[in-house]
């Protein structure tokens, strides 16, 4: 078989089996995935921009695939949101939100295009971005999964490096997806593969810029959102879409 087969059926695999395993636990109605979703608001990104990030995910959040995603898996998602900027810039937006309805939904889009910005002259510290969330984790409803969606748009030039992080903060299981934010240039999508991904299954989506920002983050709730029914396809037969595990 072709390596580049083999891997992700590999993955396919290791996810089915550690799915198959927690069935009991979800048939029970267990939380499936605590999700925590970091914004990057540093100097980089200005006033416009960080309007089109906050709608952006606000609109994601109540589109129809995104909501179907959220409320059709085998157990609801505990959802939290926050912003981040410098060393010590990290600013909670949205509480650990157990979502069970359309409603808690609608709450938490509202919250977030309400939010005004907390910091906007601090350099991109993505290494204390992740250490914060990691340690936001802690404070997470127990969930079988646990995925950090970080976004941003620059690399990181302010305190310790991503690997640090990953190397000082427990992230036992946990998966980071990124949103890279980029431009002409695809070189913050390598920077993020690189550097800032991490865990099993792993991704990222790259966003042309600000104005794309919307319809990515749409496409990357689903997906990150899908990967957790894959159990919900295995025990009833039905295959799902690639991009949708994957």
């Amino acid at each position: 078989m072709a390596p580049s087969v083999r891997g992700p059926l590999l993955r396919l695999a290791a996810c089915a089996s550690a799915f198959l395993a927690a069935a009991p636990a979800l048939a029970q109605g267990q939380c499936r995935l605590a999700l925590q979703l970091g914004m990057d608001v540093s100097a980089s990104v200005d006033q416009a921009e960080y309007r089109l990030q906050v709608e952006g995910l606000a609109s994601a959040l109540l589109d129809p695939t995104v909501t179907e995603a959220f409320l059709n898996g085998p157990g609801p998602v505990a959802l939290s949101i926050f912003e981040w900027s410098g060393r010590f810039q990290q600013d909670v937006l949205v509480d650990w939100t157990m979502v069970t309805t359309e409603a808690d939904l609608l709450a938490i889009a509202e919250r977030i295009n309400r939010s005004i910005r907390g910091n906007q002259d601090f350099p991109t510290a993505l290494g204390y971005a992740l250490g914060f969330a990691s340690t936001r984790f802690r404070e997470a409803p127990a969930c079988l999964f646990q995925t950090l969606d970080i976004s941003g748009d620059g690399q990181n030039n302010d305190g310790f490096p991503p690997s640090a992080a990953y190397e000082h903060f427990d992230f036992d299981g946990v998966t980071v997806n990124g949103l890279a934010i980029g431009g002409a240039s695809r070189e913050i999508e390598d920077y993020f593969a690189a550097e800032v991904i991490h865990g099993p299954g792993a991704f990222v989506e790259y966003a042309l810029n600000h104005n794309t920002f919307a319809e990515v983050m749409r496409r990357k709730l689903e997906r990150e959102l899908r990967a957790m029914i894959l159990g919900e396809a295995v025990i009833t037969g039905r295959t799902l879409p690639a991009v949708s595990v994957f």
